[in-house]
């Protein structure tokens, strides 16, 4: 049932009015009304035969009622409205049926202040769960509230409208209108306050209590509405009766985001920037020596992470270049850049931690995000797993020559997603680690000692065993050449034009190319001063001519 109209009282103040008016719209009724008159005499009269039922009516019949009155009352004001405007009806009654309605909205509005106060009491003393029922039943009288003054201020331009306007109604409603502004603005920053306290409440509170709380967040919620929605009604009717209203609307602009036109106004805009500001002086009075201080902590903290990660790097260099690990350089690069890497995680999270950052949601929010770019990224992943068999397997080292992943050179460094090659011709490329792992790798540098392949010819015409007493000597008076394991001087294959000799002396990596550009340059050098000649591809043209007689 309605609070508004189940009351006894504000029905018999209804009737008394409108029984009174339709007294004074007959007795100054002209011999023939016109058309207005039948209008409003006529909705009088239902009014009154209404609030005659209201008396005998019970439950639902009743609620109806209730609603068709006040209905009844909104098409008496749109009828007085044309009345005034057209002066469709004669002077006096206009007058005497405008005063009506301002004794009306006068006591409709003393009464519904006593219910709200009422209510409001009813709503704070109420538990949790049954305060919604009277929320609504709030809503109803605020929103009854707000319309009796809409209907005093419409109540004074019928007046001004009719030549009688009244400077002292009009004062007593522009008081009254602040007065009601001012409790508004202290209810929506009270209730504002609450809902913010109530949010910081339910992101700390345990999950049994949650439930609770977001119920009360609601009912504050919707009383909060309620409040703005009022103070936005009365804005406008204090404009109109010229009271600054610009931190109200600053207020209503504050609290629900709405952007207006009330914002172009200086007043407001200014109204605006001098709250923030004063806010965040305040804030900073409040605040700053105790944020200043945990800075400080965060600072040294950091400072002591750095210095902590550069202690846990030279220990972890220290630890993983001892022989006994036979670790990789590449492995022990990874161990220590983790190492001082783990160390400044820990020491920023801590950090955080300390300046009053709740850590969980971050964590938990890594976690999501990182199974997120897990999906998003699955190639760069592909490439980190290939990253650790090669650092778990090390088919090659920091140094190393290599043919990988199509690519031939000296290992310059490695990460998790990819190797950096040089280039004999110093090209710098830079290979995925999947393209690596999951291709042929051929380590060229990896042992110590290599063997070089070499392949040299004789003509068919020269001394054989010189030729071979001749690659001998270059071999072993050269002094990189090893003499364990022996070089290897064989006649290996006769060729169509050369008789050729393998030559396969062991030598240090290192030493590879030196010796293998030594000995061929030997060799040429050598066979010039043996006379033993060093065939090369050659072909003869044989030309046989014709006797043009014979043709």
């Amino acid at each position: 049932m309605s609070f508004f109209f189940s009351k006894r009282l504000f029905l018999t103040l209804l009737l008394s009015v409108f029984s009174f008016s339709l007294f004074a719209q007959q007795e100054a009724a002209q011999p023939e009304p016109s058309k207005a008159e039948l209008a409003i005499e006529s909705i009088n009269q239902d009014i009154v035969d209404l609030t005659q039922s209201l008396k005998t009516a019970t439950g639902d019949e009743r609620d109806a009622i209730q609603l068709q009155l006040f209905q009844k009352n909104e098409d008496l004001r749109s009828q007085l409205a044309l009345a005034v405007s057209h002066k469709s009806l004669p002077e006096k009654v206009l007058l005497k049926n405008v005063k009506m309605q301002i004794q009306y909205s006068q006591g409709a509005r003393s009464y519904l202040d006593e219910k709200i106060k009422v209510i409001n009491q009813q709503i704070n003393e109420a538990k949790t769960e049954d305060k919604l029922s009277l929320i609504n039943h709030y809503r109803e009288l605020q929103y009854y509230l707000d319309t009796t003054y809409q209907s005093s201020w419409q109540n004074l331009n019928w007046l001004a409208d009719l030549d009688k306007a009244d400077p002292k109604l009009e004062e007593n409603l522009r008081d009254s209108t602040n007065t009601r502004l001012r409790l508004l603005s202290a209810s929506i920053e009270y209730l504002n306050q609450q809902h913010d306290f109530t949010s910081s409440q339910l992101a700390t509170s345990p999950e049994s209590e949650k439930a609770t709380i977001q119920l009360n967040q609601l009912i504050i919620k919707q009383r909060l509405d309620i409040a703005t929605k009022s103070l936005r009604d009365l804005i406008t009717i204090g404009d109109h009766l010229g009271i600054q209203t610009s931190e109200y609307k600053r207020l209503a602009f504050e609290v629900t985001g709405n952007i207006t036109h009330d914002l172009l106004n200086t007043q407001v805009i200014w109204a605006i920037i001098t709250n923030w500001s004063n806010n965040a002086l305040d804030w900073l009075v409040d605040n700053a020596p105790q944020h200043l201080f945990q800075l400080l902590v965060f600072a040294l903290i950091l400072l002591i992470a750095k210095g902590l990660a550069n202690v846990a790097r030279k220990i972890v260099t220290k630890t993983v270049s001892s022989k006994n690990l036979k670790m990789s350089q590449l492995m022990q690069d990874f161990f220590v850049s983790m190492s001082g890497k783990a160390v400044w995680v820990i020491g920023i999270m801590v950090g955080l931690s300390q300046i009053g950052l709740n850590l969980a949601p971050i964590l938990t929010g890594f976690g999501i995000a990182g199974v997120i770019i897990g999906f998003a990224l699955q190639d760069t992943l592909s490439n980190f797993a290939a990253g650790m068999m090669l650092l778990i397997y090390r088919p090659f080292d920091v140094g190393d020559f290599v043919y990988a992943g199509g690519v031939d050179g000296k290992v310059s460094h490695m990460s998790l997603v990819n190797t950096t090659i040089r280039t004999f011709d110093n090209q710098i490329i830079i290979v995925p680690n999947s393209k690596i792992w999951g291709d042929v790798i051929k380590n060229v540098t990896h042992e110590r000692i290599r063997r070089v392949d070499m392949v040299f010819g004789i003509g068919y015409s020269d001394d054989l065993l010189k030729a071979e007493s001749v690659l001998a000597d270059i071999v072993n008076s050269h002094p990189a050449v090893l003499r364990a394991p022996e070089p290897m001087i064989k006649v290996h294959v006769l060729n169509t034009s050369s008789i050729d000799f393998i030559v396969r002396p062991w030598v240090k990596t290192d030493d590879y190319w030196d010796v293998y550009w030594d000995v061929t340059k030997e060799v040429k050098l050598r066979f010039d001063r043996e006379g033993i000649s060093i065939p090369f591809p050659q072909q003869d043209v044989h030309l046989h001519m014709v006797n043009q007689q014979e043709a």
